[in-house]
């Protein structure tokens, strides 16, 4: 079978393998594919793996000889599933590989709000603590995550881990989701609407899918109910947050603090306010990204093909 990886350089820069890959067919990955090279890359075709290219149903319509499509994520909409399924082409995504790099990412970025670790080694780097008259000194508020209130919303499997961690620093837990299931012996657990949690919660951390109903669900209005002291964490989706009114909220002190791992548009325009918004951390999208999740995600991509033709497919999303 013809294999083609549209863009792999995400999941591998070079530090990983696509030997397996090139045991199952006559495999060519590309780092990135532009829109216009889309159909002439996957031309002839049986199966292709695709990251954030977008294979729109015009698309899948020339593609004739296509009957699988490997999502290199968990997320699938870069994918017309519908359109698919009407082609009979299945479509597969690689789910929870990423759960454990992405709930250490919630608090780095947490940590660093509250204990400002960079920004007092860049001091003391530059010579601030040498030349100081005492023997300690911090430029930043310093503060303990425990017994302050963490709001998650979204309980799927990055929430749940979130909410063991935090109950772990000792930090009470409220959550809001669509579905309210067991909460694996949290301590200090509370399911709450979602104004109770916002009007609660010290941090708030967003792990809700992207859906009609989720987007744009931090804005103005639901800003304005949080603590002027909260902080606000999402490792989710940037289209969940309202970059503009988000970066009012920082700017005029309706919230404290924000630490940011995705942005509605990616990569950033340089006119983003957020990039220039008070105490706003952001970091490029790289909560999946350790060598770790990366090689789950290899290997759940090798995993999923090699089912597929055996006939029985896994991780079907449409």
């Amino acid at each position: 079978m013809k294999i083609v990886v549209l863009d792999g350089y995400a999941l591998n820069p070079g530090d990983l393998s696509w030997e397996a890959l090139q045991q199952s067919g006559e495999l060519t990955v590309y780092d990135r594919t532009p829109a216009d090279q889309i159909v002439k890359r996957c031309e002839g075709a049986e199966i292709v793996f695709t990251n954030k290219t977008p294979l729109t149903e015009e698309t899948l319509k020339q593609l004739n000889k296509l009957q699988y499509i490997g999502v290199l994520a968990t997320g699938y909409n870069v994918v017309n599933t519908a359109a698919a399924k009407t082609q009979s082409i299945i479509v597969c995504n690689a789910p929870d590989y990423s759960t454990a790099s992405v709930v250490q990412t919630v608090f780095a970025l947490l940590l660093e709000l509250t204990n400002h670790v960079q920004r007092h080694s860049d001091a003391v780097a530059s010579g601030k603590w040498s030349q100081s008259k005492d023997w300690c000194f911090w430029d930043y508020p310093l503060s303990e995550l425990s017994g302050k209130t963490l709001g998650i919303i979204g309980f799927g499997n990055i929430g749940q881990k979130v909410a063991a961690v935090g109950a772990a620093f000792g930090m009470h837990i409220l959550c809001t989701s669509r579905t309210r299931r067991a909460h694996a012996g949290v301590q200090d657990f509370r399911w709450v609407d979602t104004p109770e949690l916002l009007s609660n919660a010290d941090v708030i951390s967003l792990h809700c899918p992207l859906m009609p109903e989720t987007k744009g669900l931090i804005n103005k209005t639901t800003l304005s109910q949080m603590k002027r002291t909260a902080f606000l964490i999402n490792t989710s989706r940037g289209p969940v947050v309202e970059d503009d009114d988000l970066a009012h909220a920082l700017n005029n002190d309706v919230i404290a603090g924000a630490g940011l791992d995705v942005l509605t548009t990616e990569p950033p325009p340089l006119d983003n306010p957020l990039l220039k918004a008070k105490n706003c951390i952001i970091t490029p999208h790289i909560g999946w990204a350790s060598k770790e999740a990366r090689l789950r995600l290899m290997q759940i991509t090798i995993d999923n093909l090699n089912a597929f033709m055996q006939g029985k497919p896994v991780n079907v999303v449409n």
